[in-house]
């Protein structure tokens, strides 16, 4: 018995899985012009006329001399791919998928080239990838749903290429819907982050039908506040403790670090929000005299560095910090850190918004811990009915 080498075994079976897609894509056409022969009502006489051969690269293989049904008049078109097309989608795809992963423009063209030996210029790549900006546009104007339970708000920095390089911000929203569903509501490239463009932003959910918010969470940039306030007057502000513990970090002699961290965290623990203002007040009195621009720091934001405690106690871990919101930043920061910089605002557009759609269908089914529970349902309800309630037309 003759043994094939291993890799004429592996050429017989892609020629045999090769044939097969090849003659399935054939009976499936056959079928496709006999049934347009049998429904055809253009009042003119027709028939069939033969076959016409052509190639189709896809990812079984190059299908060459498939044969195409024809018929008489030309107005036969099989659904299977377009006139002209020389491929079924899936390289097209595949260029989408290494544009979002991080790969430049060049990159891809240099690795389809090498792979497939298909010319791909820079150009035509960046045309494919194109194609990505009309569904953005439409994304970015969907209606939103009316409740959110908590909005978070983050910027990232990345690099674009104007006439010199330099870092703009993108701007996150993402809320936690009624269900307990988190999802990116939207973003917004350009520019330096500042208190008005996260006024642009809020204006633009609030526009879109994001207009009943109990509760914003974010960082303490000046002025912040004050935008989420004038758009959400009736919502509450929660600033990442998070953050506000980084920042005094470095400002902390190393010898005091650890106890004085050590202390600050007994504030955000604490069992309850009376208990809190006391574990302040306990720490201010040891560290008051050697820090007292960091004590004088915590106390002036002492009240919107607490406001979780007034909501159910099950869902803390998800808003007295911005994590969420600064872990879905990491996840496109990796995305773009193989890019040194990006050619311009709609390149960066195209790679944030491929990550974002991935971010929410991942997160679409799933309902963040704490919010699904009865209880904390029933509070939250109470908070919107308090806040915004239904005039008597909506009643």
């Amino acid at each position: 018995m003759t043994i094939l080498p291993e890799n004429a075994l592996n050429n017989l079976f892609e020629n045999l899985v090769t044939q097969f897609v090849k003659d399935n894509l054939e009976s499936i056409m056959k079928a496709e012009i006999q049934q347009f022969m049998e429904t055809e009502q253009t009042g003119e006489r027709n028939s069939r006329n033969g076959y016409y051969k052509r190639s189709l690269h896809t990812k079984y293989g190059n299908l060459e001399d498939l044969e195409v049904p024809r018929d008489r008049n030309g107005a036969f078109q099989t659904q299977m791919f377009e006139p002209y097309q020389r491929r079924d989608g899936w390289l097209e795809e595949a260029v989408i998928q290494m544009y979002k992963s991080g790969m430049g423009t060049r990159d891809v063209a240099r690795f389809i080239e090498s792979m497939f030996g298909s010319h791909y210029s820079p150009t035509t790549v960046s045309n494919i990838t194109a194609t990505v900006l009309e569904d953005i546009q439409k994304w970015q104007q969907r209606p939103l749903q009316k409740r959110y339970s908590v909005i978070y708000l983050d910027g990232l920095y990345v690099k674009l290429k104007r006439s010199t390089v330099s870092g703009e911000v993108v701007y996150f929203a993402m809320g936690i819907d009624e269900d307990g569903h988190r999802q990116i509501l939207g973003f917004y490239v350009g520019g330096q982050e500042s208190a008005n463009g996260w006024r642009d932003v809020l204006n633009d959910l609030y526009n879109r039908g994001a207009q009943e918010v109990p509760l914003g969470v974010f960082d303490g940039l000046p002025g912040l506040d004050a935008a989420f306030r004038e758009t959400y007057p009736k919502a509450d502000v929660q600033h990442c403790v998070v953050h506000k513990v980084r920042s005094t970090f470095p400002k902390i002699r190393i010898q005091h670090k650890t106890e004085v961290i050590e202390g600050l965290k007994t504030i955000y623990t604490a069992a309850d929000h009376d208990l809190a203002l006391a574990a302040f007040d306990t720490v201010k009195a040891k560290w008051g005299k050697l820090y007292p621009k960091e004590m004088r720091s915590w106390e002036e934001q002492l009240s919107t560095l607490l406001t979780f405690y007034k909501y159910p106690a099950l869902i803390k871990e998800a808003i007295y910090t911005s994590n969420p919101i600064e872990r879905m930043n990491k996840e496109i920061r990796k995305r773009l850190k193989p890019m040194n910089s990006l050619t311009n605002m709609d390149a960066a557009e195209k790679i944030v918004y491929l990550d974002v759609i991935d971010y929410n269908e991942r997160f679409a089914e799933r309902v963040i811990r704490g919010f699904g529970e009865l209880g904390v349902r029933k509070k939250l309800n109470e908070m919107f009915e308090s806040r915004y309630p239904a005039s008597p037309m909506q009643a």
